[in-house]
């Protein structure tokens, strides 16, 4: 069985690429594996830049093709703020609690859907040593007015995909990873596997 390290130790994000790769003749892997690596510096420009960052870390570290993901929450209102500072957005004991709170007190004169627009979009990069293989998903939606629901992670609770009336957070794993950014990005991953030789 190939392996593959996820580049990641959020239990959220593992727990959504496990289920999607269910079926693959995949081990994965993840930095809790590899406790000795510790936290992989992300100070990119740009998603994408960030989860390259992360899969060429990752490779250097372990030999094993590598995977990362660098997500970001963009607000159109907010000149797509936080960005790639969406997990640090509150600062640098940010949590999501404060990250929450952080964005809905900067967006708290947004009384409307349409000036709440939002959308999560997630890079993944794979690099295997040789080449660097960059998928990406975008989900949009728009930022409810509190929170709402217990599932999930980081901004799940405010995040209400179109054409929905839920959050993430009120949703299943498996209604969020029917549409979910992350899922997007992984089902062009997928799209890779089917017909590459790499693995």
């Amino acid at each position: 069985m190939n392996e593959i390290v996820l580049a990641s130790g959020n239990k959220g994000k593992i727990d959504e690429v496990r289920d999607l790769l269910e079926g693959y003749e995949i081990k994965l892997l993840t930095l809790q594996d590899f406790p000795e690596i510790g936290n992989i510096k992300e100070d990119g420009d740009s998603l994408q830049e960030n989860a390259l960052l992360k899969a060429h870390s990752c490779y250097q570290l372990t030999s094993i093709a590598s995977l990362a993901d660098d997500t970001g929450l963009e607000v159109y209102a907010l000149d797509m703020q936080p960005g790639i500072y969406t997990a640090r957005y509150a600062g640098p004991e940010a949590d999501s609690e404060k990250n929450v709170k952080k964005l809905l007190e900067a967006m708290k004169d947004l009384k409307s859907d349409d000036e709440r627009r939002a959308r999560f979009r997630s890079v993944l990069a794979l690099y295997d040593g040789y080449e660097e293989h960059v998928f990406e998903g975008i989900c949009e939606g728009h930022i409810s007015m509190e929170p709402r629901g217990t599932n999930g992670f980081g901004y799940d609770p405010i995040f209400i995909p179109d054409g929905h009336t839920i959050t993430f957070g009120e949703m299943t794993a498996f209604q969020k990873n029917l549409i979910s950014h992350r899922s997007i990005a992984l089902g062009h991953f997928q799209e890779f596997l089917e017909t590459s030789d790499l693995f």
